[in-house]
């Protein structure tokens, strides 16, 4: 049996092993690597906030995801591909080291997002 999600160090575990993933993923690692060119040693604290807001409910982040993955997509196109791969990556890496309510809960939120990400990125030019 695994453990649940329960603390800012396990959200700091998850984020951890997720990104090592997407450092290496063929499909949407050169989107981190190559185009944004994420400095890892900021971008990583600023995820542990964010997953663990979302989680917690702790209204220690404060940032806009939607405009960076916006600048992003006017580097390199972002596609519905690039946002379920994200998600499928996310969820393995969850179901990997994790188990339980808050587990799931951060899994549904993730899919959530992403799909509301993809939605704004990809129709961005649809809108008034």
């Amino acid at each position: 049996m695994k453990p649940d999600i329960r603390n800012r160090s396990d959200i700091e575990k998850l984020v951890n092993i997720f990104y090592d993933k997407i450092k290496k993923d063929d499909k949407i690692g050169y989107l981190f690597t190559e185009v944004a060119l994420v400095n890892w040693e900021k971008h990583l604290p600023i995820m542990y906030d964010f997953w663990e807001n979302i989680l917690f409910h702790t209204g220690n982040f404060d940032g806009n995801p939607m405009m960076k993955h916006r600048k992003l997509d006017e580097k390199s196109p972002l596609t519905e591909a690039h946002f379920k791969h994200w998600t499928k990556l996310w969820k393995k890496t969850v179901d990997e080291s994790f188990e339980g309510q808050k587990a799931e809960e951060i899994k549904i939120r993730a899919v959530n997002i992403a799909k509301a990400m993809m939605y704004k990125v990809l129709n961005k030019n649809r809108e008034l």
